[in-house]
């Protein structure tokens, strides 16, 4: 079992923001904005084009769902979708959201966030879901 599929089952912490039988939502520990959000299938599937269209389908309707939830949460121009990540061999989409294009690039330096601002921040995103 990989890291992020320990996160859906419980076994790691994390900020669940949504979920579903299939996915998962849940804050990023390093998060280049608050409300940074990752959403999971919890099937392990490393690549995103490897998911049939059907299940593809219903992961970004899902990732949809939380998008729009962000942006009520956090005020923003757009919510932008960011499919990447070779360190975990699990298919994610990184939700941010964006002010401006600035904010949604990797090699600025992350945010340093509090237990008690990523316990807000997840509420915000869970109340707007």
């Amino acid at each position: 079992m990989d890291i992020f599929s320990k996160i859906a089952a419980g076994e790691i912490p994390s900020y669940k923001v949504a979920e579903s039988d299939e996915f998962y939502a849940f804050l990023d520990i390093n998060p280049l904005v608050k409300g940074h959000t990752l959403v999971i299938p919890r099937r392990e599937v490393d690549y995103f084009f490897d998911m049939d269209d059907d299940e593809l389908a219903r992961y970004q309707q899902f990732a949809k769902r939380v998008a729009i939830a962000i942006k009520k949460a956090f005020p923003c121009r757009k919510v932008a979708q960011v499919v990447l990540g070779l360190e975990v061999a699990h298919a994610h989409i990184h939700l941010i959201p964006m002010k401006t294009e600035a904010d949604a690039d990797f090699r600025k330096e992350k945010l340093k966030l509090s237990e008690e601002e990523f316990k807000e921040i997840a509420a915000k995103i869970q109340k707007e879901f």
